[in-house]
């Protein structure tokens, strides 16, 4: 495995396929030991392992399943500024939490990360000392946003709205006793799983060998024993020190760690269901001082509205499913401000996140467990890393992998990742000049033209692979050369989202399976 601290270019040193998959595994398993293990390929375990191979140091990073295959693709979608954590007197995660959201937004991931406006409607559900509460937390946020040093021109000031911008921006909102608005700024990320993939593959093009559907099922400092999921295979991956990075999975894997999960759901709406919405929305939660469900429209025919924050005990379920009681209360709490009711049958998929939460024994709801990461170094040379968001998962990395270098003695540059920029990224004003589609250049950033050329070259990867939603084959089998993508879960619950919807899941299999096929046929030995 090379040891390599400078970027390769892309569509080689950062692609990831099957067979690099192949040949990878078959050199890591029994082969020579290396400097660091990942285990989980989330957003911190990714990140770790580009933090790891971006320091000088030899990475394999391996996961049971798939990349953002758990928590890590079932977030809000947000990159929050970290207001919450003020109201709450978390003062040093708020901070942590803006200075990261400016690391995205403008140095690391500017293709995936942008500014995103909500509008607060004050109804007559919002007290004027409520609204005025509101108001200084927003304010707060942009102090925040001033102290974290980014930058007025990525992230609008807030403002308050008169009644009339505030139906402009928040149409779907009812008009009586509307008196006005709160509008605010925070981050969106284009696809939280798209974040995961870009980091995988920067880690990549660093040396680091990521390893999807390989398992871990046993971990000690030397390294693990693992099966590869796709034969049955079992064998030892030898390491110096191993990161855990398991999520919500981790206390599986280790002995003295305890987890406590808490769930947040997400409904799924399609589009027309609210009309145009220009800004995404906070719905205050009747009869709580600081806690909202957010409307957020993605652009791409849905809107997604979340999120509850409920614990979880007993068995986790690799796929965690929101059940009834969780959409009936964002339902209650969307009828408390829309115009026109949104009813059960309106809700065409939903999905639910499991929030790797380290147990508290003297906290009593989850969503007052502090939000703060916890890097835990054992005795054996295990280092789990717990807690944390998506937003902080750089910080995460940083801190998991200086104490894996602490544990495995290990002789490695300092942490880069603070500016190093992701698989397809720019500067904005760069972005902006990029001849693609803007839907393409927020997911794929300077990679859009090789997007856009496949589908140049045939009329069917072109076309959008299920009515009502803009992805087309040509991004399919960019997610097969490229992106690590091997099955039909991947393509449509992972690269794109078009699984979040199961009635568009089901349309678009039938293309799926043809592009696999045909692929297939053409890496077959002797064929054209």
């Amino acid at each position: 495995m090379s040891r390599t601290g400078s970027p390769a270019p892309p569509h080689i040193a950062s692609s990831l396929s099957a067979a690099r998959r192949s040949r990878e595994l078959a050199a890591t398993v029994g082969g020579p030991t290396v400097d660091v293990l990942v285990v989980g390929l989330g957003a911190t375990g990714a990140g770790a392992a580009l933090d790891a191979a971006a320091r000088g140091l030899t990475v394999a990073a391996v996961d049971a399943h798939d990349l953002a295959f758990g928590t890590s693709r079932w977030s809000s979608k947000l990159i929050h500024g970290g207001l919450r954590y003020l109201a709450s007197g978390q003062f040093d995660v708020a901070h942590e939490s803006a200075v990261e959201r400016g690391l995205l937004m403008e140095h690391t991931a500017p293709h995936l990360v942008r500014a995103e406006p909500f509008v607060l409607p004050l109804t007559p559900l919002v007290s004027r000392g409520q609204a005025t509460l509101a108001w200084a937390g927003f304010r707060a946020g942009d102090a925040l946003r001033l102290a974290a040093r980014t930058a007025r021109a990525t992230l609008p000031a807030p403002r308050r709205l008169s009644a009339t911008e505030a139906r402009h921006l928040a149409p779907a909102v009812r008009p009586e006793g509307l008196r006005g608005g709160l509008l605010s700024w925070d981050g969106k990320v284009t696809d939280d799983a798209r974040l995961v993939t870009a980091l995988a593959r920067t880690a990549a093009a660093h040396g680091a060998r990521v390893l999807t559907r390989v398992r871990a099922l046993r971990l000690t400092g030397g390294g693990a024993t693992v099966r590869d999921e796709l034969t049955g295979e079992e064998g030892e991956i030898r390491a110096r020190t191993v990161v855990n990075a398991s999520g919500v999975w981790a206390d599986g894997l280790v002995d003295g760690i305890r987890i406590r999960p808490s769930r947040g759901t997400h409904l799924v709406l399609r589009s027309e269901q609210l009309g145009a919405l220009p800004a995404g929305l906070h719905v205050p939660v009747p009869g709580e001082s600081n806690r909202f469900v957010l409307v957020l429209p993605q652009g791409d025919g849905r809107v997604y509205v979340g999120l509850t924050d409920e614990p979880v005990d007993g068995d986790l379920p690799d796929v965690p499913a929101a059940p009834e009681s969780d959409i009936g209360f964002l339902l209650d709490v969307l009828g408390c401000v829309l115009d026109v009711p949104v009813h059960r049958c309106d809700v065409v998929g939903s999905f639910a996140g499991l929030r790797p939460l380290l147990d508290s024994a003297d906290t009593g709801r989850t969503s007052d467990i502090s939000r703060r990461h916890a890097v835990i170094a054992q005795d054996d040379g295990v280092v789990t890393v717990v807690g944390g968001k998506l937003t902080t998962y750089r910080r995460m990395a940083q801190d998991a992998v200086d104490a894996a270098v602490d544990a495995g003695r290990l002789t490695a540059a300092p942490c880069r990742t603070a500016r190093l920029p992701l698989v397809g990224a720019a500067p904005a004003r760069t972005l902006r000049t990029i001849a693609a589609p803007r839907r393409l250049v927020q997911r794929y950033g300077t990679e859009a033209p090789a997007v856009q050329a496949l589908a140049a070259t045939d009329p069917h990867l072109a076309a959008p692979v299920v009515d009502g939603h803009p992805v087309t084959g040509a991004e399919l089998m960019w997610a097969v050369q490229h992106e690590g993508a091997l099955d039909e879960a991947d393509l449509l619950d992972r690269r794109t989202r078009i699984g979040l919807v199961p009635a568009d899941r089901d349309q678009a299999m039938t293309a799926v399976r043809r592009l696999l096929g045909e692929m297939s046929d053409r890496a077959r030995p002797g064929l054209p």
